[in-house]
């Protein structure tokens, strides 16, 4: 893979520490957007069995670590905003997220490894300018275009 200067570092739990189901779960949803390279495995630390993998997720390059024990856990101070090209493809990725996630509001759900993610129309700003948007916004989950 291509060296990057700054590359964003993501930790995961992960049952037994094993990175492949995580590899995997992502690979589902996201397909040829998604390419993970070689397994680096990092053995007993303190956080138990520990793997890492740099990944590319829609061009960007990102390292995976997962560790058998919760070290520190992912929160909304960091979420991932995917701008979907209509509803259909919103329903699917939210779907995906929430099978064994969890739903937040307005868009934002919690996928089953606790990464959170903003899935959202392309189009969002161009809604937000219609009437009465932000209290249609504000009484959705999974963000429904048609009721904008």
């Amino acid at each position: 893979m291509q060296t990057t200067k700054i590359v964003p570092n993501l930790w995961f739990h992960s049952e037994g520490g094993s990175i492949s189901p995580l590899l995997s779960y992502y690979n589902t949803v996201f397909q040829d957007d998604f390419k993970a390279g070689s397994i680096i495995p990092l053995g007993e630390t303190p956080s138990g069995l520990t793997e890492m993998c740099e990944v590319v997720l829609f061009g960007q390059k990102y390292v995976f670590m997962s560790t058998a024990l919760v070290h520190h856990p992912l929160n909304d101070a960091v979420s991932f905003m995917i701008h979907c090209e209509n509803q259909q493809e919103i329903d699917t990725i939210w779907d995906y997220f929430t099978q064994n996630g969890q739903e937040s509001q307005c868009g934002w759900c919690i996928d089953k490894y606790g990464l959170r993610w903003q899935i959202i129309p392309k189009n969002l700003g161009e809604l937000m300018r219609k009437p009465n948007a932000f209290t249609v916004l504000m009484g959705q989950k999974k963000i429904v275009i048609d009721e904008f």
